[in-house]
């Protein structure tokens, strides 16, 4: 494949969005974030007001996670094997397809709860090829010493499309959740297009033939790297214990008493917080004590959690909500930074798969042991638990990788056979 020169930016360009192939994909990043926000806020809702039942709510992350735990060594291969653009513009327009069905069905008065599910279901294996063949393709988008700030504007591109979906989600939702699931079908179908256009010059690896150890390849890499491992075991475990996003119907609901467009502001703020510290990311990279920078974040998420499943005034639910994804985008610009420019681009789809499971849907994971504590013991203790038991997690992290917490910064060297192309540096 060719490079497309004649929109090529100058070598020594700083700015990210003046890389025809990153701008693309960000676009393409904010049109399909809002069309899955806009989703999670009509599927949530409609859900509940079928069954009033949060363990219900839990089996809509559960159904989106399994794909995503079982397909995990698969995608990897896959992504290291074949053309990533490819890949992920195939899984946009079956995601529009998918949204389009419950468009039709919630028009026709045949989508029910396990119509829902299997879509929802189809949805998610779906996704688990395209999260981590988006996030092995950035390295590849913008040079080396830009990536810091690539993953920054990627990470604000998912933020805008978090503030601007569940709100505008919410919004249409008083027009009908088939108004919703159409304009989401559009935007995935958009972000399509938007990723077939791009033209990055790449050689295509060797497509072996799969075998356990090229399978394995990526679990057996993060294992040989304690500070990665534990970068995304941490994210894991934090997301997993604090992530209340599920039980958001509920407090919006029953707790907080408001209507759908109370719960897209309540989707909205965690974003707004994380976007305005993503913003100001991709001026200023952190550039020391990155480690401990993570760690504070994470805690700060956990103090967060607990506030707002403390409050009982809007106000401060959304103020705490914001905090939680102000901290919560420091972490991932550090996480996800470090653990791309310690990975060698032919690992980086395996790698990448391994982290969406860890990663991203730990989001899934979490919404359904939410949904299960919430129906054992309320949703308010539910919350609570959670983010207290994230506080227990990062002093426990603190202790099992030091080398993690020491990591100072992040610095670019010539690539070397069979090395990666980055060392971490870490403070004595």
């Amino acid at each position: 494949m060719s490079a497309n020169t004649e929109t090529c930016p100058s070598p020594d360009s700083d700015s990210v969005l003046s890389h025809l192939p990153f701008s693309l994909f960000w676009r393409a990043r904010v049109a399909s974030t809002v069309a899955n926000q806009m989703q999670i806020v009509a599927v949530g809702w409609q859900v509940y007001q079928m069954t009033g039942s949060a363990f219900d709510l839990g089996i809509v992350g559960l159904v989106q996670f399994l794909p995503a735990l079982f397909l995990a060594l698969v995608v990897g291969h896959v992504a290291d094997r074949y053309d990533r653009r490819t890949i992920a513009r195939i899984c946009l327009f079956i995601e529009g397809v998918a949204a389009a069905a419950l468009a039709i069905g919630s028009v026709q008065g045949w989508l029910t709860k396990d119509a829902i599910l299997i879509i929802v279901f189809i949805i998610g294996a779906t996704r688990a090829f395209e999260s981590p063949t988006m996030q092995a393709l950035v390295p590849g988008l913008v040079p080396p010493r830009l990536l810091p700030r690539a993953v920054a504007w990627a990470a604000s591109a998912t933020q805008t499309a978090v503030i601007i979906g569940p709100a505008l989600g919410g919004f249409i939702y008083a027009i009908g959740a088939s108004a919703v699931y159409a304009i989401s079908s559009a935007l995935l179908l958009l972000a399509s297009v938007l990723v077939s256009r791009i033209r990055i010059e790449t050689v295509l690896p060797k497509r072996e033939p799969a075998t356990l150890t090229s399978l394995f390849a990526g679990i057996a890499f993060i294992r040989s790297r304690p500070a990665v491992l534990g970068a995304i075991s941490l994210d894991l475990f934090a997301v997993l214990l604090g992530g209340a996003t599920a039980l958001l119907p509920i407090f919006a609901h029953d707790i907080l008493a408001t209507g759908p467009l109370g719960l897209g502001l309540l989707r909205s703020a965690p974003a707004l917080g994380a976007l305005s510290v993503g913003l100001y990311l991709t001026r200023r990279p952190l550039t020391k004590r990155v480690g401990r920078s993570m760690f504070i974040a994470v805690a700060i998420f956990g103090v967060a959690t607990v506030v707002f499943a403390l409050s009982r005034s809007m106000t401060i639910s959304l103020i705490a909500l914001a905090v939680l994804g102000a901290s919560d985008m420091i972490s991932v610009v550090v996480r996800s930074s470090f653990v791309q420019l310690e990975t060698p681009d032919a690992m980086r789809g395996r790698v990448s798969a391994v982290n969406s499971v860890f990663i991203g849907t730990s989001n899934q994971l979490g919404e359904f042991e939410s949904g299960i504590t919430a129906a054992w013991v309320g949703p308010v203790p539910a919350v609570l638990f959670g983010g207290i038991g994230t506080l227990v997690v990062v002093a426990l992290w603190i202790r099992l990788f030091p080398e993690l917490f020491k990591v100072d910064r992040l610095t670019s060297s010539p690539a070397m056979p069979g090395k990666p192309a980055t060392v971490a540096e870490a403070v004595p």
